[in-house]
């Protein structure tokens, strides 16, 4: 896709990876760049939008608003550190809610939108943590590895109607969302960002924000546990290095 005189919606465009999705796009040569949130946020450059993605109603306003939109960012997240046994389940419940049927509340409003508009993409942030599951991340995996299905499907089901549709898959990042996370390990969310819209213009079916992140794709056929053993002895080398 050229992003060139692309219209983009980017849900949750107002701080961490959103951000610099947002101004990037716009440094690409972007047309307009809809940032959608909640409250329907003011970045300077762009137009506001707003979106509650968990709300299905809120999702079909906002690609009425957006009418002329061709690219739709799914980057909308939250993490709650719920256990899946121990747990508070509505936590685990609001993980879900964001991540699987939020973004496909949105890309079930935006579709028809960017068919209409002669076709595009959609990009789905989703994360390493679709692929790797460890004791304390239960809820957030759970709801990463459903949007993982979730990309792969929907773009079986809009490939005919001219939709591309990417999943950005990364580690722990520099945002607020990952804050508690080792120093060591976090990636700049301004190079997760350019590589996510490099991946977009390439037309890219998956994309690795961090060279981390393709290795552990690499290493996916192993058993279970020794794919978590490997991953944890990557990261304490990391650590320690």
């Amino acid at each position: 896709m050229d992003l060139t005189g692309s219209v983009a919606v980017v849900t949750g465009g107002s701080g961490g990876l959103g951000r610099n999705l947002v101004a990037q796009l716009l440094e690409r040569g972007a047309a307009k760049v809809y940032v959608a949130t909640r409250k329907g946020a003011e970045v300077s450059g762009t137009t506001a939008l707003k979106l509650d993605v968990t709300d299905p109603d809120s999702a079909v306003a906002a690609a009425r608003a957006a009418s002329d939109a061709t690219l739709l960012i799914n980057n909308a997240g939250v993490n709650t550190h719920a256990s899946l046994v121990d747990g508070d389940f509505a936590d685990i419940r609001r993980e879900m809610e964001v991540a699987y049927f939020g973004s496909l509340n949105v890309t079930r409003a935006f579709a028809p939108v960017i068919e209409a508009n002669g076709g595009g993409a959609i990009l789905n942030v989703c994360s390493q943590l679709s692929w790797v599951h460890f004791t304390g991340a239960g809820a957030y995996s759970g709801a990463k590895a459903a949007e993982w299905a979730l990309t792969n499907a929907t773009r079986l089901e809009l490939a005919p109607r001219g939709i591309q549709v990417s999943g950005l898959y990364m580690g722990y990042m520099d945002t607020p969302l990952f804050a508690d996370a080792p120093e060591k390990l976090k990636s700049d969310s301004a190079t997760v960002a350019s590589r996510a819209l490099d991946g977009i213009a390439a037309g890219a079916d998956e994309i690795f924000g961090d060279d981390f992140t393709g290795w552990v794709k690499e290493i996916m056929g192993e058993s279970p546990d020794a794919f978590a053993r490997s991953i944890q002895g990557r990261a304490t080398q990391v650590l320690q290095g």
